[in-house]
């Protein structure tokens, strides 16, 4: 290789560990914010979800609608991932799992609810059907878009048009683990609602020595069950759909700082590599040429 395209090489090599640096400061400032927002909602979903879990055990409210088992296989599917790449494998590891939740399944029985470009174009390309798809762009996240994913799949939980609602998106653990993870929202039950709940734990606070609440033997509803399950549900649905979604944005820029930090590592190792085959190549046409000098000059004075 000549020395003008290890050159070219190195230079090229700076220029993108000066990117990734870049990349990986502007992500280390929005992945503490996003971590804090996490944190914060925490508090709020586990309470909310805590109240949705003893009303799912009082026996009368096991009777309602949102509560019906059903033995279809008509499956709603909600995937959250992110609209951008270079995260390293977070949005390949959420794929997986979805797809780990839909196997066995045929393709007309699941509608997928995507919110994230990253899982919108993986299930359109395969076929699958998508009435809604959501951008996953803002870091400001509103809950509105939540209240309106939160109607659709309860309305059409309750119109038999889903038997089973599921969500899968990237749980927040540290800075530098992220879970793919799957939870069950609808319908109702206690297994499942204990899942969600105790998966939502913070670090540190208060908040990380609550007990689970327990569903009482005895609960009553007034003025009913269902009335106060029809406008309970879709908006506990909608806070613990937000709750993931914060939970999976502080995933995307913890995984993506991490990985900009490996590829800056990996950027500085490339170019301490290519300087010193520069320098061997360099000093090699410096050998050579002392030869040639050398042996010039032997023949003129020979």
């Amino acid at each position: 290789m000549a020395l003008k395209d290890i050159k070219a090489k190195i230079q090229a090599t700076k220029r993108m560990n000066t990117v990734t640096r870049a990349m990986e400061a502007v992500s280390a400032v929005k992945m503490r914010k996003t971590q804090e927002y996490a944190f914060l909602g925490r508090a709020y979903a586990r309470a909310a979800l805590s109240v949705l879990l003893r009303l799912s055990g009082a026996s009368d409210v096991k009777k309602h609608p949102f509560a019906e088992d059903r033995h279809g296989k008509k499956i709603a599917l909600i995937i959250i991932t992110s609209d951008k790449g270079l995260a390293g494998g977070l949005n390949a590891s959420v794929i997986k799992k979805a797809e780990e939740a839909l196997e066995g399944i045929s393709l007309e029985n699941i509608t997928i609810f995507a919110y994230g470009k990253k899982g919108e174009d993986y299930f359109t390309r395969r076929g699958y059907k998508i009435p809604s798809a959501l951008q996953n762009k803002e870091d400001v996240i509103s809950l509105h878009s939540m209240e309106q994913l939160s109607e659709m799949v309860t309305s059409g939980f309750i119109s038999h048009e889903f038997d089973k609602v599921v969500v899968v998106y990237s749980q927040f653990k540290s800075t530098f683990e992220q879970v793919a993870t799957i939870r069950r929202l609808l319908p109702l039950s206690i297994p499942a609602l204990k899942d969600i709940v105790d998966g939502i734990v913070p670090q540190k606070g208060k908040w990380s020595t609550e007990t689970v609440d327990v569903a009482p033997a005895n609960y009553e509803a007034e003025p009913s069950p269902e009335l106060v399950l029809d406008v309970l549900v879709p908006k506990l649905v909608a806070i613990s759909l937000y709750h993931m979604l914060l939970e999976s944005k502080a995933s995307e820029h913890s995984a993506r700082m991490v990985a900009m930090k490996n590829a800056s590592d990996k950027s500085k190792e490339v170019v301490r590599d290519l300087t010193r085959v520069y320098n061997k190549v360099r000093q090699a046409a410096i050998t050579r040429e002392v030869s040639e000098i050398v042996s010039g000059r032997e023949a003129l004075a020979s």
